[in-house]
């Protein structure tokens, strides 16, 4: 058995994956404890795997603004001082980074204690946290096709995001009928991400008549502390009336994507590997002032590899029509759903495990002994 600490707070896109890779390691007979964030995403997420271990360590993500890099600075600083202390008294087998600031401490502390360190990358521009740590670590998980030139003395492996078993693609009328929705009727779901997004809520807001009048069901993931919540029925033009819903936070988002016709997301590798691995077709809004624009970097692969469509937020007034275009389209909703169902075959999770118990091991990859042929057999 290894002992692994897996990095992975601050946002859900970096604490899900640590979830499912911890869920994982512990299936094959390993230890692995979390270390998270002190936000409210974190806590919020967290309370939903009481089985596994979470350790909050300080930190706070980078800015530029004086006041706000000050505190950057004194908190990552706690952080290395923390992670020090905390590794040498456990002395895990392996360190695994999901990017972050919850990464820079940890990450620095196992250096100084010779640990050796694995680095994800979910993003297809890799963040600031991963290209600043990268020549610390002894594996870099990339998405195919993605390269991080400069890097010296790490072995990269090509891995896509690790998603949590529970979110898996079920029957849309199960999925449906779990969450109460009506079987025939189209369902739009538009998600946020963990942090949400307000653009995103006052579009439903504004749009929402118009949607449902034409018989469409609304489920809105607005983000923790960030627009309203509660159910109600609306009226249609024909038929049933219509459901629409407002939450927070979905503790079911395998049921929400199953049940889904098309969902509007922002562009983070989190909810685009949970859309894969749903075979849900989307419509992509990338976060404008993401860090380095990766937002759209995943998005244009997404649509590349054909699992729907792009849209600039400057284009947020024709989004309603695209909606209607789309979501009333069986055929194209078709197309879109068998190219990710080509994309959701990839396993990175086995990948990941398997290389992680390589390096809690400290065998080289390539370096690995053979079993030393047979003896020939002799004769009298």
């Amino acid at each position: 058995m290894s002992r692994f600490l897996i990095a992975c707070g601050g946002t859900g896109g970096h604490l899900s994956p640590g979830i499912a890779l911890a869920e994982a390691l512990i299936a094959r007979g390993h230890a692995a404890t979390l270390f998270i964030s002190r936000k409210k995403v974190d806590t919020r997420l967290c309370e939903k795997y009481p089985h596994l271990t979470a350790t909050r360590v300080p930190g706070a993500p980078f800015a530029a603004r004086p006041d706000r890099l000050l505190r950057f600075v004194v908190k990552q600083s706690h952080g290395v001082v923390f992670s020090w202390r905390y590794l040498r008294a456990h002395r895990p087998d392996a360190i695994v980074g999901f990017g972050g600031f919850t990464n820079a401490g940890v990450v620095i502390a196992g250096r100084i204690l010779d640990l050796p360190v694995a680095l994800h990358e979910a993003n297809r521009v890799p963040g600031r946290a991963i290209r600043l740590l990268a020549d610390f670590a002894r594996r870099l998980y990339l998405p195919p096709g993605v390269r991080l030139p400069g890097t010296r003395g790490v072995t990269v492996r090509h891995a896509g995001l690790p998603v949590r078993d529970e979110i898996s693609r079920s029957p849309r009328h199960e999925a449906r009928a779990r969450l109460g929705l009506n079987p025939a009727q189209k369902l739009l779901v538009v998600l946020g991400g963990s942090q949400g997004s307000g653009r995103l809520n006052e579009w439903v807001e504004q749009n929402l008549a118009a949607l449902t009048q034409e018989g469409i069901q609304l489920w809105c993931v607005t983000g923790l502390g960030k627009g309203r919540e509660g159910e109600r029925l609306y009226p249609a033009k024909t038929g049933a009336p219509v459901h629409v819903r407002f939450e927070a936070f979905s503790d079911r988002m395998g049921d929400l994507l199953s049940a889904a016709d098309l969902v509007v997301s922002r562009a983070g590798a989190g909810s685009i590997a949970e859309l894969v691995r749903c075979e849900t077709p989307a419509i992509l809004l990338p976060y404008p002032f993401a860090a380095d624009n990766h937002q759209w970097a995943n998005a244009r692969y997404f649509e590349q590899q054909g699992g729907g469509l792009v849209i600039d937020e400057k284009a947020l007034p024709q989004l309603r029509a695209e909606v209607l275009d789309v979501i009333f389209n069986d055929w194209l909703l078709r197309k879109f759903g068998e190219n990710l169902h080509r994309m959701s075959r990839e396993n990175s999770i086995d990948t990941i495990v398997h290389d992680l118990e390589e390096l809690a091991q400290h065998v080289p990859p390539r370096r690995r002994l053979r079993p030393a042929p047979a003896p020939a057999p002799t004769h009298p």
